[in-house]
């Protein structure tokens, strides 16, 4: 542990720079809502942000929310979505790392935390977005984000959609979803310094008895030290820009990975819950992503590996396939009729190059680095089962079975050749379902505690992931943080 993030006794504070009932770290979608949940419960609220601006993670990225259970734009458009069916198809997504605590607590309070960010401005229409994308760049809500209508888990749970985009056109929801959580936070008067870099935490002792009591900061060059008479709430954000902390817990993300974030994604928060003996769990796993549709005809093809065979079913979510992807032999292709391909070149965050084309196929193979004949015959099984009408071997679903003719285009999806894999992490502090931060040793730190990417949440596996499930996450674990940290005995 770095000895900057060693926390700091309170008997050795010179002099407290304020006094605040709740300390806030990060001003990302977890600590607004954090400050806004303990505002309203009447506890007095300071957030600290590294940046000169709110908006952390949450505000580049399209603000996707993964919700379900009856929400009200669910209703609205005709989904009757049960909260057994959200728990059973995150459980299954999620496993065997899944917290059933918290997703139970998540799949429950689904439409009413949906209905509590309406209540603050958010806006969302009540309409949903029929073709398979990655985000609505139409202002319509509903969006299939994950793999529930694919196998699986479509044969376990009832499939519904569940990402809520907000009402506006364009890539644009985190910007609007994060400048209406900073007004939110503004009229409640909480206290914002920007700028201000968290240090450490500052401890009543060490040994089994500490209290978070403060945060010891860096402001204008100067340290400062902010006392928290309830608790601190970690909401630093994920460790997907720390390289030494990639590599020490997930490197598979450093090589050909485009790593997705905001600078201050360094994993500062997580070493201060470390640096007072707080547990993190599930630090390996992280998002992975090949975002190779839209266009929607690129699901028509097929993905093969370098013994040329087909690995996963390609109607699945952009990140399952992603993450299954790179624990294949390369090189990986995605082989598909020319007419398939499209509006790939201007619609696609794919990039992956034109690899081969082919008149025949026997003019595709002879541009591609396979072994002799193993490519032929994976084309020749799963046009066998195409005219059958099902998917023996993957289990894609019928309207996405299309006989592959040529004349036949390949891509180059292998990591390294050209292809876009954005990633983040998913490990974290682990924290109850009300966001204390659980002890190496037993029990919780008294003061402390964590949401968003800071903690580990609901979303814990890459080729179990569904869009908006870390922004559905960080939004719902900050208020139950923030709701949980004013209940603290006050120092």
């Amino acid at each position: 542990l770095p000895m900057s993030f060693a926390p700091m006794l309170e008997s050795d504070v010179p002099s407290w720079s304020s006094d605040s009932d709740v300390v806030v770290v990060g001003f990302g979608g977890a600590g607004a809502c954090a400050a806004i949940a303990a505002a309203d419960e009447g506890a007095s609220v300071m957030i600290v942000e590294a940046a000169s601006a709110s908006g952390g993670s949450t505000a580049l990225s399209s603000a996707e929310i993964y919700l379900g259970g009856g929400t009200k734009i669910q209703k609205a458009v005709g989904y009757e979505d049960s909260v057994e069916d959200v728990f059973g198809y995150l459980m299954a997504s999620n496993g065997p790392q899944a917290d059933a605590s918290k997703v139970r607590a998540y799949a429950e309070g689904g439409a009413e935390h949906l209905d509590w960010l309406m209540s603050l401005g958010v806006p969302f229409k009540a309409s949903e977005l029929k073709e398979r994308a990655m985000m609505a760049l139409t202002d319509d809500c509903l969006l299939y984000t994950g793999s529930e209508k694919a196998w699986p888990y479509c044969e376990q749970y009832t499939p519904a959609p569940r990402g809520h985009n907000l009402e506006v056109e364009g890539d644009n929801g985190g910007p609007l979803l994060t400048k209406i959580l900073l007004q939110q936070v503004e009229q409640r008067g909480i206290d914002i310094h920007y700028e201000t870099r968290a240090l450490r935490l500052i401890v009543s002792c060490h040994g089994p008895q500490q209290r978070v009591v403060g945060l010891a900061v860096r402001q204008n060059m100067q340290e400062h030290y902010f006392r928290a008479g309830r608790g601190v709430v970690l909401c630093a954000g994920g460790f997907i820009m720390n390289e030494d902390m990639v590599r020490e817990y997930c490197p598979q993300f450093l090589d050909n990975k485009t790593q997705i974030g905001n600078p201050n994604d360094t994993g500062a928060g997580i070493q201060m819950g470390l640096s007072v003996g707080g547990r993190v769990i599930n630090m390996h796993e992280g998002f992975l992503s090949l975002p190779f549709y839209p266009p929607a005809t690129l699901t028509f093809g097929i993905f093969v590996n370098g013994q040329g065979q087909r690995f996963i079913n390609e109607d699945a979510y952009h990140g399952r396939i992603g993450s299954f992807l790179v624990n294949q032999s390369y090189p990986v292709y995605l082989i598909l009729n020319v007419e398939d391909y499209g509006n790939y070149e201007t619609e696609s965050w794919l990039q992956a190059p034109v690899v081969a084309t082919g008149e025949s196929l026997e003019e595709l193979v002879s541009e591609l680095d396979l072994p002799t004949g193993q490519l032929e015959r994976t084309i020749e099984r799963f046009n066998e089962d195409v005219s059958e009408g099902v998917d023996r071997l993957f289990h894609k679903d019928n309207s996405w079975l299309k006989t592959l003719e040529a004349p036949f285009v390949a891509l180059d999806c292998t990591p390294g050749a050209g292809a876009f894999f954005p990633c983040f992490t998913l490990g974290g502090l682990d924290t109850t379902v009300d966001g204390a931060v659980r002890s190496v040793h037993e029990g919780v730190i008294p003061g402390l505690y964590a949401a968003g990417r800071t903690a580990c949440g609901v979303p814990r596996r890459g080729d179990g992931y569904a869009s908006g499930s870390s922004v559905g996450d960080a939004t719902f674990s900050g208020r139950m943080a923030g709701r949980s940290v004013t209940v603290e005995e006050s120092l």
